[in-house]
């Protein structure tokens, strides 16, 4: 209950500090010598040498700034971290905010409007952003996070794991018009009686990050609410057949690996992972033949889900004016491009096949196509709600009796409408 509470109480101060704000006049231009914090959850050291390549051409053009810190968080901490951040008042310049997070920052006003910002930049171009992309996070018509990163979840394969196990690659079975669950599960499952390696492996989910479940569960037409966030979905049939699937699949079939068993993909340890392109970087010394596919069929057809990003300059940092111009540099044409290399831009320009294998060498144009550009014109973005944080940890509690082998899979997801059904019509 601590953590709830915690979490509870971080998302009121975020939404009172942003609510205190939206009434008042956009800031001062800040004057002297700038220091810049950004939050961020990757620890990757090809990603943060590019955001440094990018800050350090930012502060030869702008010298007052003299620094741009990237600060990493940990994922499985980020929004609570950060949004303690905040109402302590001791915020990033600066943040990355996941999707899941996007009702309460952006309906908060605890960032800052970027519109004459972006409008007022050298060669910036807003009308190359996709309005798909960028529908979460505006509000009222103004955008208030850039979409940096609006990538599809794929599967990545390992080819050696499978033939070896005398199994089809998910390649074999797309060519046959054969890749479905039953088909993954039925492989993953083989894969891992032959070679006692995991699988397939569902990246970060862990038994912790339920929503990237939505990889699996979308396939059944499940949701975990309605469109107007207002009505429960797990306890609905989709999401029940689905986690039914589910549980099977990792307590019977054995195709994922059970509560408190890891397998790195990445190390070769598991046959197939849910993931998106940005992990492609982890397989530039792979040892293992690799691919990257789409994920598989469930029973409502075939379908694609988005993770997304989006970078906001904080209302209450100490310099939202330069933050925000820093913004507008980062995700310019040119930077764009460059970050086009690990997180798929929302720029309508960019997204295509042969621009982003320019950028993703380890990924052929195909890959790209099937999985990125395909995914983003017809995907659904992970769930997200306002008081996201308080709901996904009641969502978490709620699941934790479902991971068990003799677990009531109806049963469990009613408790889990139970307990959130409260939080959902605040």
């Amino acid at each position: 209950m601590r953590i709830r509470g915690l979490l509870a109480a971080a998302t009121a101060g975020l939404l009172t500090l942003g609510l205190a704000a939206c009434g008042a006049d956009e800031p001062e231009a800040s004057t002297g010598p700038v220091s810049l914090r950004m939050t961020v959850w990757t620890s990757n050291e090809a990603h943060l040498k590019l955001f440094n390549e990018i800050a350090d051409a930012y502060k030869a053009k702008n010298p007052r700034v003299t620094e741009v810190k990237f600060d990493p968080i940990p994922f499985e901490s980020y929004t609570t971290t950060l949004t303690t951040q905040i109402a302590g008042g001791n915020g990033p310049d600066l943040a990355w905010v996941l999707e899941s997070s996007a009702p309460d920052f952006v309906g908060s006003g605890a960032l800052l409007p970027l519109d004459d910002t972006l409008a007022k930049a050298d060669g910036y171009d807003t009308a190359d952003l996709s309005p798909a992309a960028t529908n979460l996070w505006k509000n009222d018509g103004k955008l208030y996070a850039y979409p940096f990163s609006t990538s599809p979840f794929g599967v990545f394969v390992n080819n050696d794991l499978l033939t070896a196990a005398g199994q089809p690659t998910p390649a074999q079975l797309i060519a046959k018009n054969e890749w479905t669950w039953d088909k993954a599960v039925a492989t993953a499952s083989a894969s891992h009686a032959k070679n006692g390696k995991g699988g397939l492996v569902v990246r970060d989910f862990d038994y912790k990050t339920w929503d990237n479940l939505a990889t699996v569960w979308t396939g059944w037409g499940a949701q975990a609410w309605s469109a107007d966030g207002r009505t429960c979905g797990f306890d609905q049939q989709p999401m029940v057949d689905a986690m039914t699937f589910l549980h099977k699949a990792i307590f019977t079939d054995q195709a994922l690996p059970g509560p408190g068993t890891t397998a790195d993909f990445f190390a070769g340890d598991a046959a197939m992972t849910i993931t998106q392109i940005s992990r492609a970087s982890l397989l530039k010394d792979a040892k293992f033949g690799w691919d990257l596919v789409p994920l598989p069929s469930g029973p409502k057809g075939g379908y694609s889900v988005i993770g997304q990003a989006g970078l906001g300059a904080l209302r209450k940092g100490k310099s939202p004016d330069v933050a925000a111009d820093f913004l507008a540099f980062f995700t310019n044409p040119e930077n764009s491009a460059k970050l086009a290399a690990y997180f798929p831009p929302p720029r309508t320009s960019l997204l295509t096949a042969d621009t982003l294998a320019k950028t993703n060498p380890l990924l052929k144009p195909e890959q790209l196509q099937s999985v990125v550009i395909n995914g983003i014109s017809t995907g659904v973005v992970k769930p997200s709600h306002s008081g996201q944080a308080e709901i996904a940890q009641a969502v978490r509690s709620a699941l934790d009796p479902l991971w068990k082998a003799d677990a009531d899979v109806k049963t469990v997801l009613g408790g889990v409408c139970t307990a959130i059904n409260p939080l959902l019509s605040k």
